[in-house]
């Protein structure tokens, strides 16, 4: 009997993350979340921004694997700041570039001794970065890091036959930017936007990860796959 592929999912706790987990989970994968505090049944701790824990993490995940190896790496774990570009502070700025782009990048190269040859890596960006929307101007810059950084990565993964893609969202309602996207009206402005006519139900993005995951898509690589609806086309 083949053994099920195994998923690890930063931010797995609620929103997009929580998403993947469940769909992944109904395909047939199993799936190891994690989350700031780790107090959800079978989570494990992580604070993506707290680079000098990632060897700790890397430790308790080998033990939880008990010499099995991820087959799939989804980096998911993020967070959002509205603000226009003449406010926006150096904290803020940072607090992005720690979670959204300096977490991943040293997470997933912490966590490639575990990762299988033939595995796959999934990072998370944004169609912010192809359509400007005032106020998102740092998120944006730091989204569009990380598409650069996923080819990269499937540059110098491809000896290992590791495919590293890239998923763009777009405006989807969840809790992102303190939940500014649950509100009527931000939703229908940006709902102008989107040639699909309405927000992205988290259902809408997460439902094609494990067919992005898939052989199905085994020859996809350094690629930012577009489930944003047609945003700012």
């Amino acid at each position: 009997m083949t053994e099920p592929k195994i998923a690890l999912i930063t931010g797995a706790g609620r929103g997009l993350g929580e998403g993947m987990a469940r769909h992944l989970a109904e395909a047939g994968v199993q799936v190891i979340g994690t989350s700031r505090a780790g107090d959800q049944p079978g989570f494990l701790a992580l604070d993506v921004r707290r680079t000098g824990t990632f060897p700790g993490f890397v430790a308790d995940l080998r033990t939880r694997l008990a010499g099995a190896r991820i087959d799939y790496l989804i980096n998911n774990a993020g967070i959002g700041v509205y603000a226009p570009y003449p406010e926006t502070t150096i904290d803020q700025f940072d607090d992005l570039v720690g979670v959204n782009l300096k977490g991943p990048y040293f997470l997933t190269q912490s966590l490639l001794p575990l990762i299988s040859d033939g595995g796959r890596i999934l990072n998370v960006t944004t169609a912010v970065t192809r359509g400007v929307v005032p106020g998102m101007s740092a998120y944006a810059a730091v989204k569009g890091a990380i598409e650069v950084l996923t080819r990269y990565q499937a540059k110098e993964l491809a000896a290992r036959s590791i495919r590293v893609n890239a998923i763009m969202g777009g405006a989807v309602e969840t809790d992102f930017a303190g939940g500014i996207m649950r509100s009527d009206y931000v939703k229908d402005l940006a709902a102008h936007t989107i040639t699909q006519g309405r927000i992205a139900t988290v259902d809408d993005i997460t439902a094609a990860v494990p067919a992005i995951l898939s052989d199905s898509f085994q020859w996809a690589t350094g690629s930012i796959i577009d489930l944003s609806g047609g945003q700012s086309l």
